[in-house]
């Protein structure tokens, strides 16, 4: 048995040869080699305690009825919460103080001052080495943009329930209109309605063609909209890489190299009024597993980060957008940087919304350090394989609930016994 695992472990020649992922509607068909060897050695760290969540197994269970008759009745009960809304009491702790984020001019940046860029970087990298989250004004993104984008949006969800589901999120899938992810789990579900799209910078009408293809010829101009909105953001997105490599000391275009011709995800979501909100959650705690991410929240509030053990509120900024490092990313720091544990809390009488635009690398590039951030700062000892995008979507897809905690230290192990297994089944290993 010792030498069978021993032969198991990965070695310089272990691939994960022609695996596949497949998501319609957001990547098609994608076949990925990942080689972990080449890579320095590299350790699993353990769940640091303040990002310890109640742990649970993957629920892939349907409800006996569909996801959208749930939450239909679910908001309009005054008197009770169904049962697969409650979520455990310490889940619920509500923050009591604001979050001392930086809130980062990016106007002198932008304009190409170099006094202003190296404060911008140096407020990023201390928010980034703390808990993942800032805001940025100055930023460029057309106001009457982002308000065409939350109107069209607002007309999406207050559209009738049969209209919205012909845009219905697959079981596992990543793109679509979802009811409280139901279509995924049966208990300890969000208080929301999502719909997710995905945008590729090399193909952006793609984002055209989903509104019209799901939802019909009406929507087109939502696409065209969001195909602006999302164009916007990232060049936003490419800007805070450039930022982040400066703050990291890497070469200035590192990341944005490697993000330029990303393939990235849009989420809009949609928080209905709750009679009883501290019993439920509009998403669970949890950290981003992409790499950056781009958030615009109405004035409403709600979003809470964990930070020096407690939970912190995030205060909308109205001009501000907000940013937050997502598991990826801090993958690509070797966790220098952190990925930030939020979730997001309703409103008793209120309705909220926010647009989140998630940056992800495209799907052939292999997600690793820079050598140098890896040999000046970690004597190059590696805390994550080698991985590629596709392969962490469909772990967090797949195999596991994103809200119980350490998904990259979850992923990485998954991704060794993955190797280790091809290995064993490998005559030449």
């Amino acid at each position: 048995m010792g030498s069978c695992i021993s032969k198991c472990m990965p070695n310089k020649h272990s691939r994960l040869e022609d695996h596949h992922v497949y998501d319609d509607d957001l990547y098609g068909f994608v076949q990925d080699k990942l080689v972990i060897s080449q890579a320095p050695p590299f350790k699993v760290p353990p769940t640091p305690l303040s990002n310890k969540i109640s742990p649970s197994p993957l629920e892939l269970s349907f409800s006996s009825k569909s996801a959208s008759t749930i939450f239909t009745a679910s908001k309009s009960s005054a008197s009770s919460i169904p049962a697969q809304f409650l979520w455990p009491a310490e889940d619920t702790v509500r923050a009591l103080d604001e979050l001392d984020e930086p809130l980062i001019d990016l106007g002198g940046f932008f304009r190409g001052d170099h006094e202003s860029t190296l404060r911008a970087a140096k407020a990023i990298r201390e928010a980034c080495l703390s808990h993942g989250f800032f805001q940025v004004v100055n930023h460029g993104i057309d106001w009457g943009l982002i308000q065409a984008a939350h109107d069209h949006i607002r007309s999406f969800f207050r559209s009738p329930i049969e209209t919205k589901l012909r845009a219905s999120q697959k079981r596992n899938g990543y793109g679509g209109y979802s009811s409280a992810h139901s279509e995924r789990f049966s208990s300890r579900l969000p208080w929301k309605e999502t719909l997710s799209f995905g945008y590729p910078a090399n193909s952006p009408e793609e984002t055209v063609e989903f509104f019209k293809s799901k939802l019909g010829m009406e929507f087109e101009q939502t696409g065209k909209v969001y195909k602006k909105y999302c164009e916007a953001m990232k060049d936003l997105a490419l800007g805070i890489m450039e930022l982040l490599a400066i703050s990291l000391g890497v070469g200035r275009l590192h990341y944005k190299e490697l993000f330029n011709d990303s393939r990235s995800i849009m989420r809009c979501n949609y928080y209905p009024p709750c009679k009883k909100p501290s019993l439920v959650l509009g998403t669970g705690p949890h950290c981003d597993p992409t790499s950056l991410t781009v958030l615009h929240q109405d004035q409403v509030g709600g979003l809470e980060v964990s930070a020096n053990g407690k939970w912190w509120k995030v205060r909308p900024h109205p001009d501000a957008l907000v940013i937050n490092i997502g598991d990826s990313f801090m993958a690509l720091t070797n966790g220098m940087y952190k990925s930030g544990l939020h979730w997001a809390v309703v409103n008793e009488s209120r309705e909220r919304m926010s647009l989140s635009f998630f940056m992800c690398p495209a799907p052939y590039k292999v997600v690793r350090p820079p050598q140098g951030l890896l040999y000046r700062d970690m004597n190059g000892e590696r805390k994550y394989p080698d991985f590629t995008w596709p392969e962490l979507l469909h772990f967090v897809k797949n195999h596991h609930r994103a809200d119980t905690g350490d998904t990259l230290g979850h992923f990485s192990r998954w991704l060794l016994s993955q190797s280790a297994v091809l290995s064993c089944q490998d005559p030449q290993a």
